[in-house]
């Protein structure tokens, strides 16, 4: 055991004693995990330790991690460690990340920037080793805040596993033969560097728009304004990798065949038993592309039309139409029309009111046990 591993070891049985979210931040529990922290000569001299201890310390409510975050935008190790709080990610609590960044084109990370970090995972504590957790939010930490410039993280390995594991499976099930003729068989290292290219532009679009993120976050937070919010920028994401000339094209199309792959099939089996916001989204997408002749069903297969882009940019037209009223009506209005449009694709069952599986997902689901 390497020393990293050793001190990995040691935090997943301090994280063990942690008491339960509801007493988390409570000053005899921060105090007492400072203590132990503190005692440990190896671990307290890590400069990402350093940096919670100071936090920890002159803890309040309502008080940004300033260290912590400080530590982390500024890049000063390939380490991140911190006591989080997500509700979608319950398995982080006290965790401990070291990292390995991803090349990725020059002209992508400057005309579409973002905050974003694409990274490989090099070691971990337990909380970091849940499949769930595929990304960390500047909000994940205990404060609970995202300011514009700070960093956003997605573990990349976890993306090539996850379409490994689902995605191809599906592709091969579902879809038409030729179908995603890039993206078949494509290699691990070919799927990571696809999966970088899409969470930049994905970051990206969600700051551009008349309702961006995270200005309208509370407008768009109910699981189908989330899932509508979460589909315009990967079509956005999309029509990007066709349309801008000076990326290298044989990157950006096997780029648009992934994220197409993952939102119209991978998310769409999501949430057991009834959809999540992603599974909501595509969905939507499935059901907007069918009747609009941008894909076709044939014997229980998916076809891709030649005018699927046409449709994609009919669709995101469709959404930045409804979106543009915001600078003349107000934002109850605005998320009302959003969510007509949403409704109008899906499966929403008002009794219960919530979303279910459109049939043809259902099948592929419990027929392929993903």
């Amino acid at each position: 055991m390497d020393e990293m591993e050793e001190i990995f070891a040691r935090i997943n049985g301090i994280r063990q004693d942690l008491p339960g979210r509801d007493r988390l931040r409570d000053e005899a529990t921060l105090k007492e995990l400072s203590r132990r922290l503190e005692v440990s000569p190896d671990i307290r001299r890590l400069p990402a330790v350093q940096a919670l201890l100071e936090d920890l310390r002159g803890f309040e409510p309502g008080k940004r991690m300033e260290a912590v975050k400080a530590h982390v935008n500024e890049r000063r190790d390939n380490h991140l460690f911190s006591l989080f709080d997500a509700s979608y990610f319950p398995r982080l609590s006290l965790d401990y990340l070291t990292y390995r960044t991803l090349p990725t084109d020059p002209h992508l990370t400057e005309r579409y920037a973002s905050p974003t970090m694409p990274v490989t995972i090099s070691g971990r504590t337990e909380g970091f080793g849940s499949r769930v957790v595929v990304a960390l939010f500047p909000e994940n930490h205990i404060d609970g805040i995202q300011r514009p410039d700070d960093l956003i993280f997605y573990f990349i390995d976890k993306f090539v596993e996850r379409h490994d594991r689902i995605t191809r499976r599906m592709i091969d099930a579902v879809m038409e033969p030729g179908a995603f003729p890039h993206l078949r068989g494509a290699p691990a290292e070919v799927v990571r560097q696809a999966s970088s290219w899409w969470v930049r532009l994905h970051e990206y679009h969600h700051r551009q728009g008349d309702m961006p993120i995270p200005d309208f976050l509370s407008a768009k937070k109910a699981k189908p304004l989330a899932g509508l919010e979460e589909l315009r920028v990967d079509v956005s994401s999309m029509l990007v990798c066709l349309d801008d000339d000076r990326l290298p094209s044989g990157s950006a199309l096997l780029a648009y065949e992934y994220i197409l792959a993952e939102r119209l099939l991978r998310y769409a089996v999501e949430g057991i038993p009834r959809p999540n916001y992603d599974a909501v989204a595509s969905q939507l997408l499935f059901t907007y592309l069918l009747r609009h002749d941008g894909i076709r069903l044939r014997e229980g297969r998916i076809a891709l039309d030649p005018d699927l882009p046409a449709v994609l940019e009919r669709f995101l037209a469709e959404i930045q139409g409804i979106e543009s009223r915001i600078h003349q009506a107000p934002v109850e209005e605005v998320r009302r029309d959003l969510l007509e449009f949403t409704n109008d694709y899906t499966d929403y069952d008002p009794e219960s009111g919530d979303y279910r599986h459109i049939p043809f997902f259902a099948e592929v689901k419990q027929r392929l046990g993903v």
